[in-house]
């Protein structure tokens, strides 16, 4: 049906998907997407968003971790010092491994373990420093291992030399 929706609207395929969907948050938080094609009852989702941080200092415009129904967003995390916004420091390998301790902290504090982890995308201001990354990243996994991504960036927050952020399955 969606298909035959976008080609009646072949010329502008955008168009045809936000007519064929719209999608609300309600005063609950719950994200509610509704086909307007169909008469039916719209789906909703649970959207709970973490009420304490257990890394960053609360005054940040962000949560440390979003759940959506059944999936984890985690932020950027970078390699500071918890509670505070200050780089440990140390090169890539302290600040690598400062970065995967605070993922797990994040994770623990809120129930969940870094084998909830399904995807991860890593951020290196160097690129060549890949391989000391990973030697790191490898300590903190065991197999089956997450989907993964890793790009060389002009710069991160603060200056840091790595950035990881993840997504999360319950």
């Amino acid at each position: 049906m969606l298909f035959s929706f976008i080609n009646k609207y072949k010329n502008n395929a955008l168009l045809a998907l936000l007519l064929f969907f719209t999608a609300f948050v309600d005063a609950d938080n719950k994200v509610s997407i509704v086909g307007l094609h169909e008469k039916h009852n719209p789906q909703t989702a649970e959207v709970s968003y973490v009420e304490k941080p257990a890394v960053y200092p609360e005054n940040l415009p962000f949560s440390e971790i979003v759940r959506l129904n059944d999936t984890l967003y985690l932020s950027g995390m970078i390699p500071v010092e918890p509670g505070s916004i200050k780089l440990v420091k140390g090169g890539i390998k302290e600040q690598s491994h400062q970065v995967m301790t605070n993922i797990r902290s994040m994770l623990e504090a809120n129930g969940y373990s870094m084998k909830n982890l399904v995807k991860c995308t890593v951020m290196l201001s160097d690129i060549s420093q890949w391989g000391e990354f990973n030697k790191v990243y490898q300590e903190y996994f065991t197999a089956p291992y997450p989907a993964r991504s890793a790009m060389g960036v002009n710069g991160l927050a603060l200056g840091a030399l790595v950035e990881v952020e993840c997504i999360g399955s319950v």
